[in-house]
């Protein structure tokens, strides 16, 4: 028997994030361990009078690449997604990995490569987002090896991304319509100003939100959600910063990062697990090194770290910064082939001030 939440969660993403309209072709982007998800957004989208079009891949499909690839087949542009990305007017992309750590033994400068390639469609996206002509959104499916990484049974795990996503409601989207307004009233605290302090026993840094404009995240781009963020200036961020959660990127998870930013610019960083991996990254391109967001988790739904950047970004009584491309939309100019958030929390003697004035202690706004 179907699930029904699985059902819910697709009249989420049809109805709320993407807001099919008749004449959109949607790309489904999906392994095909998310058959069920997949199959209710195709049914989903053809009721809204869209054009859906399957994008499935093989659950090992990017180990198989970077194993029996050649270099110019780590170089080679996706067409089919290329094309997406140029020219549709949404798409829905599910993580549905069954092993998570399928590309951690795969040498860095070949993840480089292939990011490198694929550089051109997270541009579009960021481009044709930030302008509105690309409605996208990423979620994600409950598999064995996502619930094995967050430490959980299956049934557990898929009860946890459910209640996140809040599907398991009877009308879901009307929770992310009141998350938008209450998160409406942190962005009009923090909006508008200059200098942001950050302190607490894992960091203490200064940058600029100077003519940066706070995207209040409810569930159009991420499901589930709940965050607002912003570009900072991109040479503001002086101080240091100590991500106390794993900082993970293409499957590989990087302990313990400690920055140092200088003028913007990162001029040291370590880290107790996997620092080749992370100087490798930072090596990427210019932008690598400069900050791309910085953002206010405010989802308390999310109480736990599961080891995925979707849900663990927005888990309520944290901050986490991306190093790379900004959102253009927030007025970022930052450019990278890399997007890497990095959380760290602030539920204990911490603090944030903007311009003087302490709006957020504790993990909470005050």
């Amino acid at each position: 028997m179907a699930d029904p939440r699985v059902e819910k969660l697709a009249d989420i993403l049809v109805d709320h994030s993407t807001r099919i309209q008749p004449g959109d072709r949607v790309a489904i982007e999906a392994t095909t361990a998310a058959q069920p998800l997949v199959s209710a957004l195709y049914a989903r989208i053809l009721e809204r009078g869209g054009h859906p079009h399957l994008l499935l891949d093989l659950p090992e499909q990017d180990e198989l690449l970077f194993r029996h690839g050649k270099d110019e087949q780590l170089d080679f542009i996706p067409t089919f997604r290329k094309l997406v990305y140029d020219q549709f007017e949404s798409r829905i992309r599910i993580a549905s990995m069954t092993n998570t750590r399928g590309l951690s033994t795969i040498e860095p400068a070949r993840q480089k490569r292939r990011q490198k390639a694929l550089s051109p469609i997270l541009e579009a996206q960021m481009r044709r987002g930030a302008d509105q002509s690309f409605k996208w959104v990423s979620t994600l499916y409950p598999t064995e090896g996502y619930a094995m990484e967050a430490e959980m049974s299956l049934r557990d795990y898929e009860d946890f991304v459910f209640r996140a996503c809040h599907a398991d409601e009877a009308d879901p989207v009307a929770f992310w319509k009141k998350m938008e307004d209450r998160q409406r009233k942190f962005v009009d605290r923090i909006e508008g100003h200059n200098q942001v302090a950050l302190t607490g026993p894992n960091v203490d840094l200064t940058l600029s939100i100077k003519g940066r404009k706070f995207m209040n995240s409810s569930g159009r781009h991420n499901m589930p959600d709940g965050e607002i963020y912003t570009g900072p200036v991109e040479e503001s961020a002086n101080g240091w910063v100590r991500f106390d959660y794993p900082a993970i990127y293409n499957g590989v998870m990087v302990e313990g990062v400690e920055l140092t930013f200088s003028n913007g610019r990162v001029t040291s960083a370590s880290a107790q697990k996997n620092q080749a991996f992370l100087h490798e990254m930072l090596e990427s391109d210019a932008g690598a090194r400069y900050l791309g967001e910085f953002a206010i988790g405010a989802n308390n739904e999310i109480d736990r770290f599961i080891h995925n950047i979707l849900f663990d970004e927005k888990i309520g009584g944290t901050f986490h910064m991306a190093l790379g491309a900004g959102y253009p939309e927030t007025g970022s100019k930052n450019k990278s082939i890399i997007h890497w958030d990095m959380i760290c929390g602030m539920r204990q003697d911490s603090e944030i001030a903007v311009d003087g004035e302490v709006v957020y202690k504790n993990g909470k706004f005050v």
